[in-house]
């Protein structure tokens, strides 16, 4: 034990130190980078939902008006053929007439 041990008792200790703060820093740098990431995400968020929808529109566009009633006529009248095929056991008239509503659309 020299003099400048006892006179710097700090010197020891830094090598020790700089390896707690090298780990320290270490464990903290992706925490940093995750939360640059969230604030990002935040700070564009309106920005990037607007892309996502307009890519979402460019995947499956939006029916128009005429697209969604044609297809509601159709559930319409497919449903109405079903019930006529499920009565036409019991009563036979009420599935043609059932099934001559389905065919006018």
């Amino acid at each position: 034990m020299t003099f400048l041990n006892i006179a710097f008792p700090i010197a020891n200790a830094l090598p020790v130190s700089q390896m707690a703060i090298s780990t320290v820093v270490g464990a903290a740098r992706p925490l940093l980078g995750l939360g640059i990431v969230a604030t990002m995400l935040v700070v564009f968020k309106p920005m990037l939902m607007g892309m996502l929808r307009a890519a979402l529109l460019v995947i499956t566009p939006r029916q128009s008006r005429e697209e969604k009633t044609a297809g509601r006529n159709l559930r319409n009248m497919l449903t109405i053929r079903r019930i006529a095929n499920d009565l036409d056991g019991t009563s036979p008239n009420m599935a043609a007439e059932l099934r001559a509503l389905a065919a006018r659309g």
